[in-house]
């Protein structure tokens, strides 16, 4: 729809999909859609075959993040490394001034157009913003997103009504190389099964309540598979990989005000110190206000006004001033002898 939206408009529109890893028969199947929808929608297409980097930019820092007790977001990471670099690349190369994608989110630039600010899409229920904090301004300069200020209700319906032989692929809900697998199963296909090293699951006093079956099979608020009988429901709390434990504790045990990120990258200039801005802590997190200190390069701490729920290292720390995207980074362990 993006590129049938640009066509309308009177743009040339050229086609660029990327070929990454996943399921053979699946890969298939979204690349005879592609070559399907650029048929029909007149533009030339071009494959590029990523799966050698994303292997290495994108595959390998999912896979080291659960051993490392975090939980990765490889689709914030992909979009800096691979979609955009990729798509700017090829622009460049082809002297094509500007690249689009389907994301809802939305773009401001200056007057002069110098300048540039991404805002969340007009569709709250389908906001992209939060994945595209990190790409670098220079990038995004050149960017249109065709999407931005519309409703996915509305695309999917201009889509059935121009006829865009799309209706084979489900909207994507899931990280695209596990194709709705299990992240356990793919890293012990990928790293062998012998990595479920067993240990002890602890509450909050240092007391065994269980045993797990591999620190990496845990992520920050779950509770279901614990294995331990009680009759108030246990949560992963912490996941100590180095000592090989997981900290249980009861819901009420998992908030949090404060928030410690690195490797921060901000759209324009880093906010004033001290200023109080939105943060979300995850895709599906509903931003909440706090206070916004940056206490190195790179570095901030982020204090909520009120306690949030399950903040998960691995995960990106996003902040908004309203519907503006500042910037973000990764949220950090606050216990260093736990990484």
């Amino acid at each position: 729809m993006a590129a049938s939206i640009l066509k309308k408009r009177g743009w040339e529109v050229h086609a660029l999909h990327l070929l990454l890893p996943g399921p053979e028969e699946i890969q298939e199947k979204k690349t005879k859609t592609v070559r399907a929808i650029s048929g029909f929608l007149d533009i030339p297409l071009q494959l590029v075959d990523v799966r050698p980097l994303f292997e290495h930019l994108v595959l390998q820092p999912f896979m080291d993040a659960y051993f490392h007790g975090c939980t990765p977001n490889p689709c914030v990471l992909c979009n800096e490394v691979m979609k955009f670099e990729y798509l700017s690349r090829a622009a460049k190369k082809q002297e094509i001034p500007f690249v689009a994608t389907g994301h809802y989110a939305r773009l401001l630039r200056s007057a002069n157009h110098s300048g540039v600010s991404l805002f969340r899409g007009r569709d709250g229920g389908k906001d992209q913003s939060y994945f595209l904090h990190r790409i670098a301004p220079r990038k995004l300069r050149m960017t249109l997103f065709p999407l931005g200020r519309k409703m996915k209700s509305w695309v999917q319906d201009r889509a059935r009504e121009e006829k865009i032989p799309c209706h084979s692929l489900p909207e994507s809900q899931e990280i695209c190389f596990l194709a709705g697998g299990d992240y356990r199963q793919f890293l012990e296909t990928r790293r062998g099964k012998n990595l479920a090293k067993k240990g002890n699951i602890i509450d909050t006093s240092g007391t065994i309540l269980g045993e797990h079956q591999g620190a990496y099979r845990y992520t920050i608020g779950q509770r279901k598979g614990l294995g331990i009988a009680s009759s108030r429901p246990y949560y992963v709390k912490e996941i100590r990989p180095r000592v090989n434990e997981i900290v249980v504790g009861r819901k009420e045990d998992l908030y949090s005000r404060e928030v410690i990120a690195g490797d921060v990258k901000w759209i324009g200039e880093a906010p004033v110190p001290g200023k109080e801005v939105l943060a979300q802590i995850r895709y599906r997190h509903r931003a909440a206000p706090g206070v916004l200190e940056i206490t190195g390069p790179g570095k901030i701490r982020f204090v909520f006004h009120e306690p949030q729920w399950a903040i998960t290292p691995g995960q990106a720390l996003v902040c908004y001033e309203g519907d503006r995207v500042l910037g973000g980074g990764w949220i950090r362990k606050d216990d260093a002898k736990n990484l």
